[in-house]
């Protein structure tokens, strides 16, 4: 179990975390309801999320399947889930099985594992799943998304022949540094203008998922609908705890 005054430090770092939040979307005249702080739980106890949400706070994210699944069926039933990051394609349906309240994913990176996310609702019956489309902005080979170049193609194929699937917007992950920041930033509201023209959407209704615990002030002064936060709230990782 977490310890008592871990859990204390992070309600209270949420807190922060959350008003930090409201103030950034003031500051550019920004509705702050319109900001979801995704926080992001991977490698931390099913105690610690607990006590998150004992503290008000319903949107979780993770990132490993397979601890996302073993985690969510021993928290409430109203949690709101985000799984965040690249997702392989023979695990869309363990994922929706696992975890019926998955309300989005943040890394739909290719056709294929859309495909298959699409099949999976649809075999499972499950209400239709919001998903991001994932852009590499940084560059970076090892880096999960498609090219810039490529995001109109990705999101027009979800939304035309994904009908399981409710293409929501795009989602990109920065340099662990944070070196790309914010020019990340500037590149995914390019690639939402672009995408918002060839598919007719307004950018009001369009979700950008960036920023994370060092950067998601900046990311909301640039138009970020979901922040990612982690570490800020929960602590440092312990990656020995990691499963795929």
């Amino acid at each position: 179990m977490a310890a008592p005054a871990v859990e204390a430090t992070a309600a209270t770092a949420l807190r922060s975390v959350i008003l930090r939040a409201r103030k950034a979307a003031e500051r550019v005249g920004r509705d702050p309801e319109r900001v979801r702080v995704v926080a992001v739980s991977k490698t931390k106890p099913v105690a610690l999320i607990r006590q998150i949400y004992d503290a008000g706070h319903r949107c979780f994210g993770e990132n490993y399947v397979q601890e996302f699944i073993d985690k969510a069926p021993q928290l409430p039933e109203d949690i709101e889930w985000h799984f965040v990051g690249h997702l392989q394609s023979n695990k869309a349906k363990t994922l929706l099985a696992g975890v019926p309240n998955l309300a989005m994913v943040h890394g739909v990176d290719g056709q294929k594992v859309a495909n298959h996310l699409d099949r999976a609702v649809s075999s499972l019956g499950r209400h239709p799943l919001k998903v991001l489309v994932q852009v590499n902005t940084s560059g970076e080979v090892s880096k999960s998304g498609v090219e810039p170049s490529s995001v109109v193609e990705l999101a027009r194929h979800v939304n035309m022949h994904c009908p399981n699937l409710v293409f929501s917007g795009l989602m990109t992950i920065g340099m662990p540094d944070y070196t790309s920041t914010p020019e990340n930033f500037r590149t995914l509201t390019n690639c939402r203008a672009e995408v918002c023209k060839a598919l007719g959407m307004s950018e009001d209704q369009f979700e950008l998922s960036m920023g994370m615990s060092r950067d998601f002030e900046q990311a909301i002064e640039m138009g970020s609908t979901n922040v990612r936060v982690g570490s800020t709230i929960f602590g440092p990782r312990d990656y020995s705890k990691k499963s795929t």
